[in-house]
């Protein structure tokens, strides 16, 4: 059971470190942590992911609260059911992008607010290691809840373009195909990797891996698609590539969904603190308040709300909607830049194109034996530039800026840098590569 409870969820190899018997004892400790009465469960397609609810809904039930079984689901249709249902808390069964032999839990509370290592996960992990849960006076039921018609038409009433433009959709023989099942007759799909196959025969369902898009840039290319949409395991993260074939970076993407948002009115936005620059000032330019955001799904997720942010976008890929209770949901992401062309009359590529004016390293990891005493580096050596700390150091100057922060769970620093110019921003990157890597 060691490392299994990590910050953001529970995950394992099955069934070595993960587990019916692990599961069994977290459907105990999540009723009695919760005080919950109902609790909604979905899973991914992985062929352990049955076995693990079974065995999930049995401590649950045992333990006197009702489940919903949702069978296969996408995560967002997950978040989607908790908020809708009016559930307790919520678990969705999934490895997300890792291999085969993975799987996982990710857990909220009611109304989709996730259970983190701070707020949650490590109580559970005492109260699986100790049974510590009393003894339930019910015993509670499981009854199947079928939530794709209502996400279905919950993602139709956000449809504003005309046609039926063509689009190429990786869905990584994963849950992809339950996340947008009940718009694809808004479009004419041409489909990658639909066959659900937890053994991902084709590819790693990870959209961050830019290779893992190669076969969706090839298609969009071949097909003259409109753009190309790459989902990862659990349908949480999507990728997306432009008309012709070129991958729109991440952080870009949160600018062009924020446009598209913005045409109706002003609106708080939050953007992850390694986006670049032209986010924020694509949502000023366009009447919205851009908000500076820390790295993490629940810490997005709080200071959305503690904003009322409509929208927040993570430059790993996941988009978060206040109207999926403010959670992720890529099949928003795919309708929002499909009305964005359809309003400008533009291709995607000419409107990403402007967006692309500054230069950045991508994120780099450096081992270091003292993480502390690098950062007290950093400090004092760029004390010069605007330095703040909201999630490790980040230090702006006029024509470029950096920002270097530790791993959640590794010796590790994760540095981005973005300049002006592309001679600039490698100048800077390996300046501070060098002092970040150097012998102490």
């Amino acid at each position: 059971m060691a490392g299994i409870f990590k910050a953001y969820d529970i995950r394992g190899i099955y069934p070595k470190d993960l587990n019916e018997d692990i599961a069994e004892k977290l459907g105990h400790a999540f009723v009695a942590f919760l005080g919950a009465k109902k609790v909604v469960i979905g899973r991914d397609m992985r062929p352990h992911s049955k076995p693990l609810f079974d065995a999930l809904a049995k401590g649950m039930t045992e333990q006197g609260a009702d489940v919903v079984d949702l069978g296969m689901c996408s995560t967002p249709m997950s978040y989607h059911a908790n908020g809708k249902l009016g559930a307790a808390g919520s678990i969705i069964i999934t490895a997300s992008h890792n291999p085969a032999e993975w799987n996982g839990f990710k857990l909220c509370r009611k109304n989709a607010i996730p259970i983190s290592g701070a707020t949650g996960i490590k109580d559970l992990e005492r109260m699986v290691a100790e049974e510590d849960w009393p003894a339930a006076d019910r015993v509670g039921k499981v009854e199947k809840y079928d939530i794709a018609p209502e996400y279905g038409e919950f993602l139709a009433k956000h449809v504003e373009f005309s046609g039926k433009p063509k689009i190429v959709v990786d869905y990584a023989n994963a849950m992809g195909s339950f996340e947008i099942a009940g718009i694809e007759k808004f479009f004419d799909i041409v489909p990658l990797y639909k066959e659900l196959d937890g053994t991902f025969p084709n590819h790693e369902a990870n959209p961050l891996k830019t290779d893992t898009l190669d076969a969706l840039r090839a298609k969009v290319k071949e097909v003259g698609a409109a753009f190309g949409a790459g989902f990862d395991g659990d349908a949480d993260r999507c990728g997306f590539v432009d008309d012709e074939g070129e991958i729109i970076p991440m952080d870009l993407f949160t600018a062009l969904i924020a446009q598209d948002i913005l045409s109706k009115g002003p609106a708080t936005i939050l953007y992850d603190l390694r986006s670049s620059r032209v986010v924020r000032e694509t949502i000023e330019a366009n009447g919205g308040k851009a908000v500076m955001s820390r790295v993490g799904h629940a810490f997005i997720k709080a200071q959305m709300r503690e904003n009322d942010a409509v929208f927040a976008g993570e430059l790993s890929g996941h988009y978060y909607f206040k109207e999926n209770f403010t959670t992720e949901c890529q099949g928003l992401a795919l309708i929002m830049l499909a009305n964005l062309m359809d309003k400008t009359g533009r291709k995607v590529s000419d409107l990403v194109r402007p967006l692309r004016k500054y230069h950045a390293s991508g994120e780099i990891n450096s081992k270091v034996a003292d993480v502390a005493a690098v950062l007290d580096e950093l400090r004092a050596k760029y004390a010069d530039g605007n330095l703040f700390e909201l999630d490790g150091v980040s230090v702006e100057h006029d024509d470029w800026w950096f920002n270097v922060r530790a791993s959640n769970t590794e010796p590790l620093l994760r540095l981005i840098v973005e300049a002006d110019t592309q001679e600039k921003m490698e100048a800077k990157r390996d300046e501070l590569l060098a002092l970040i890597r150097k012998e102490r």
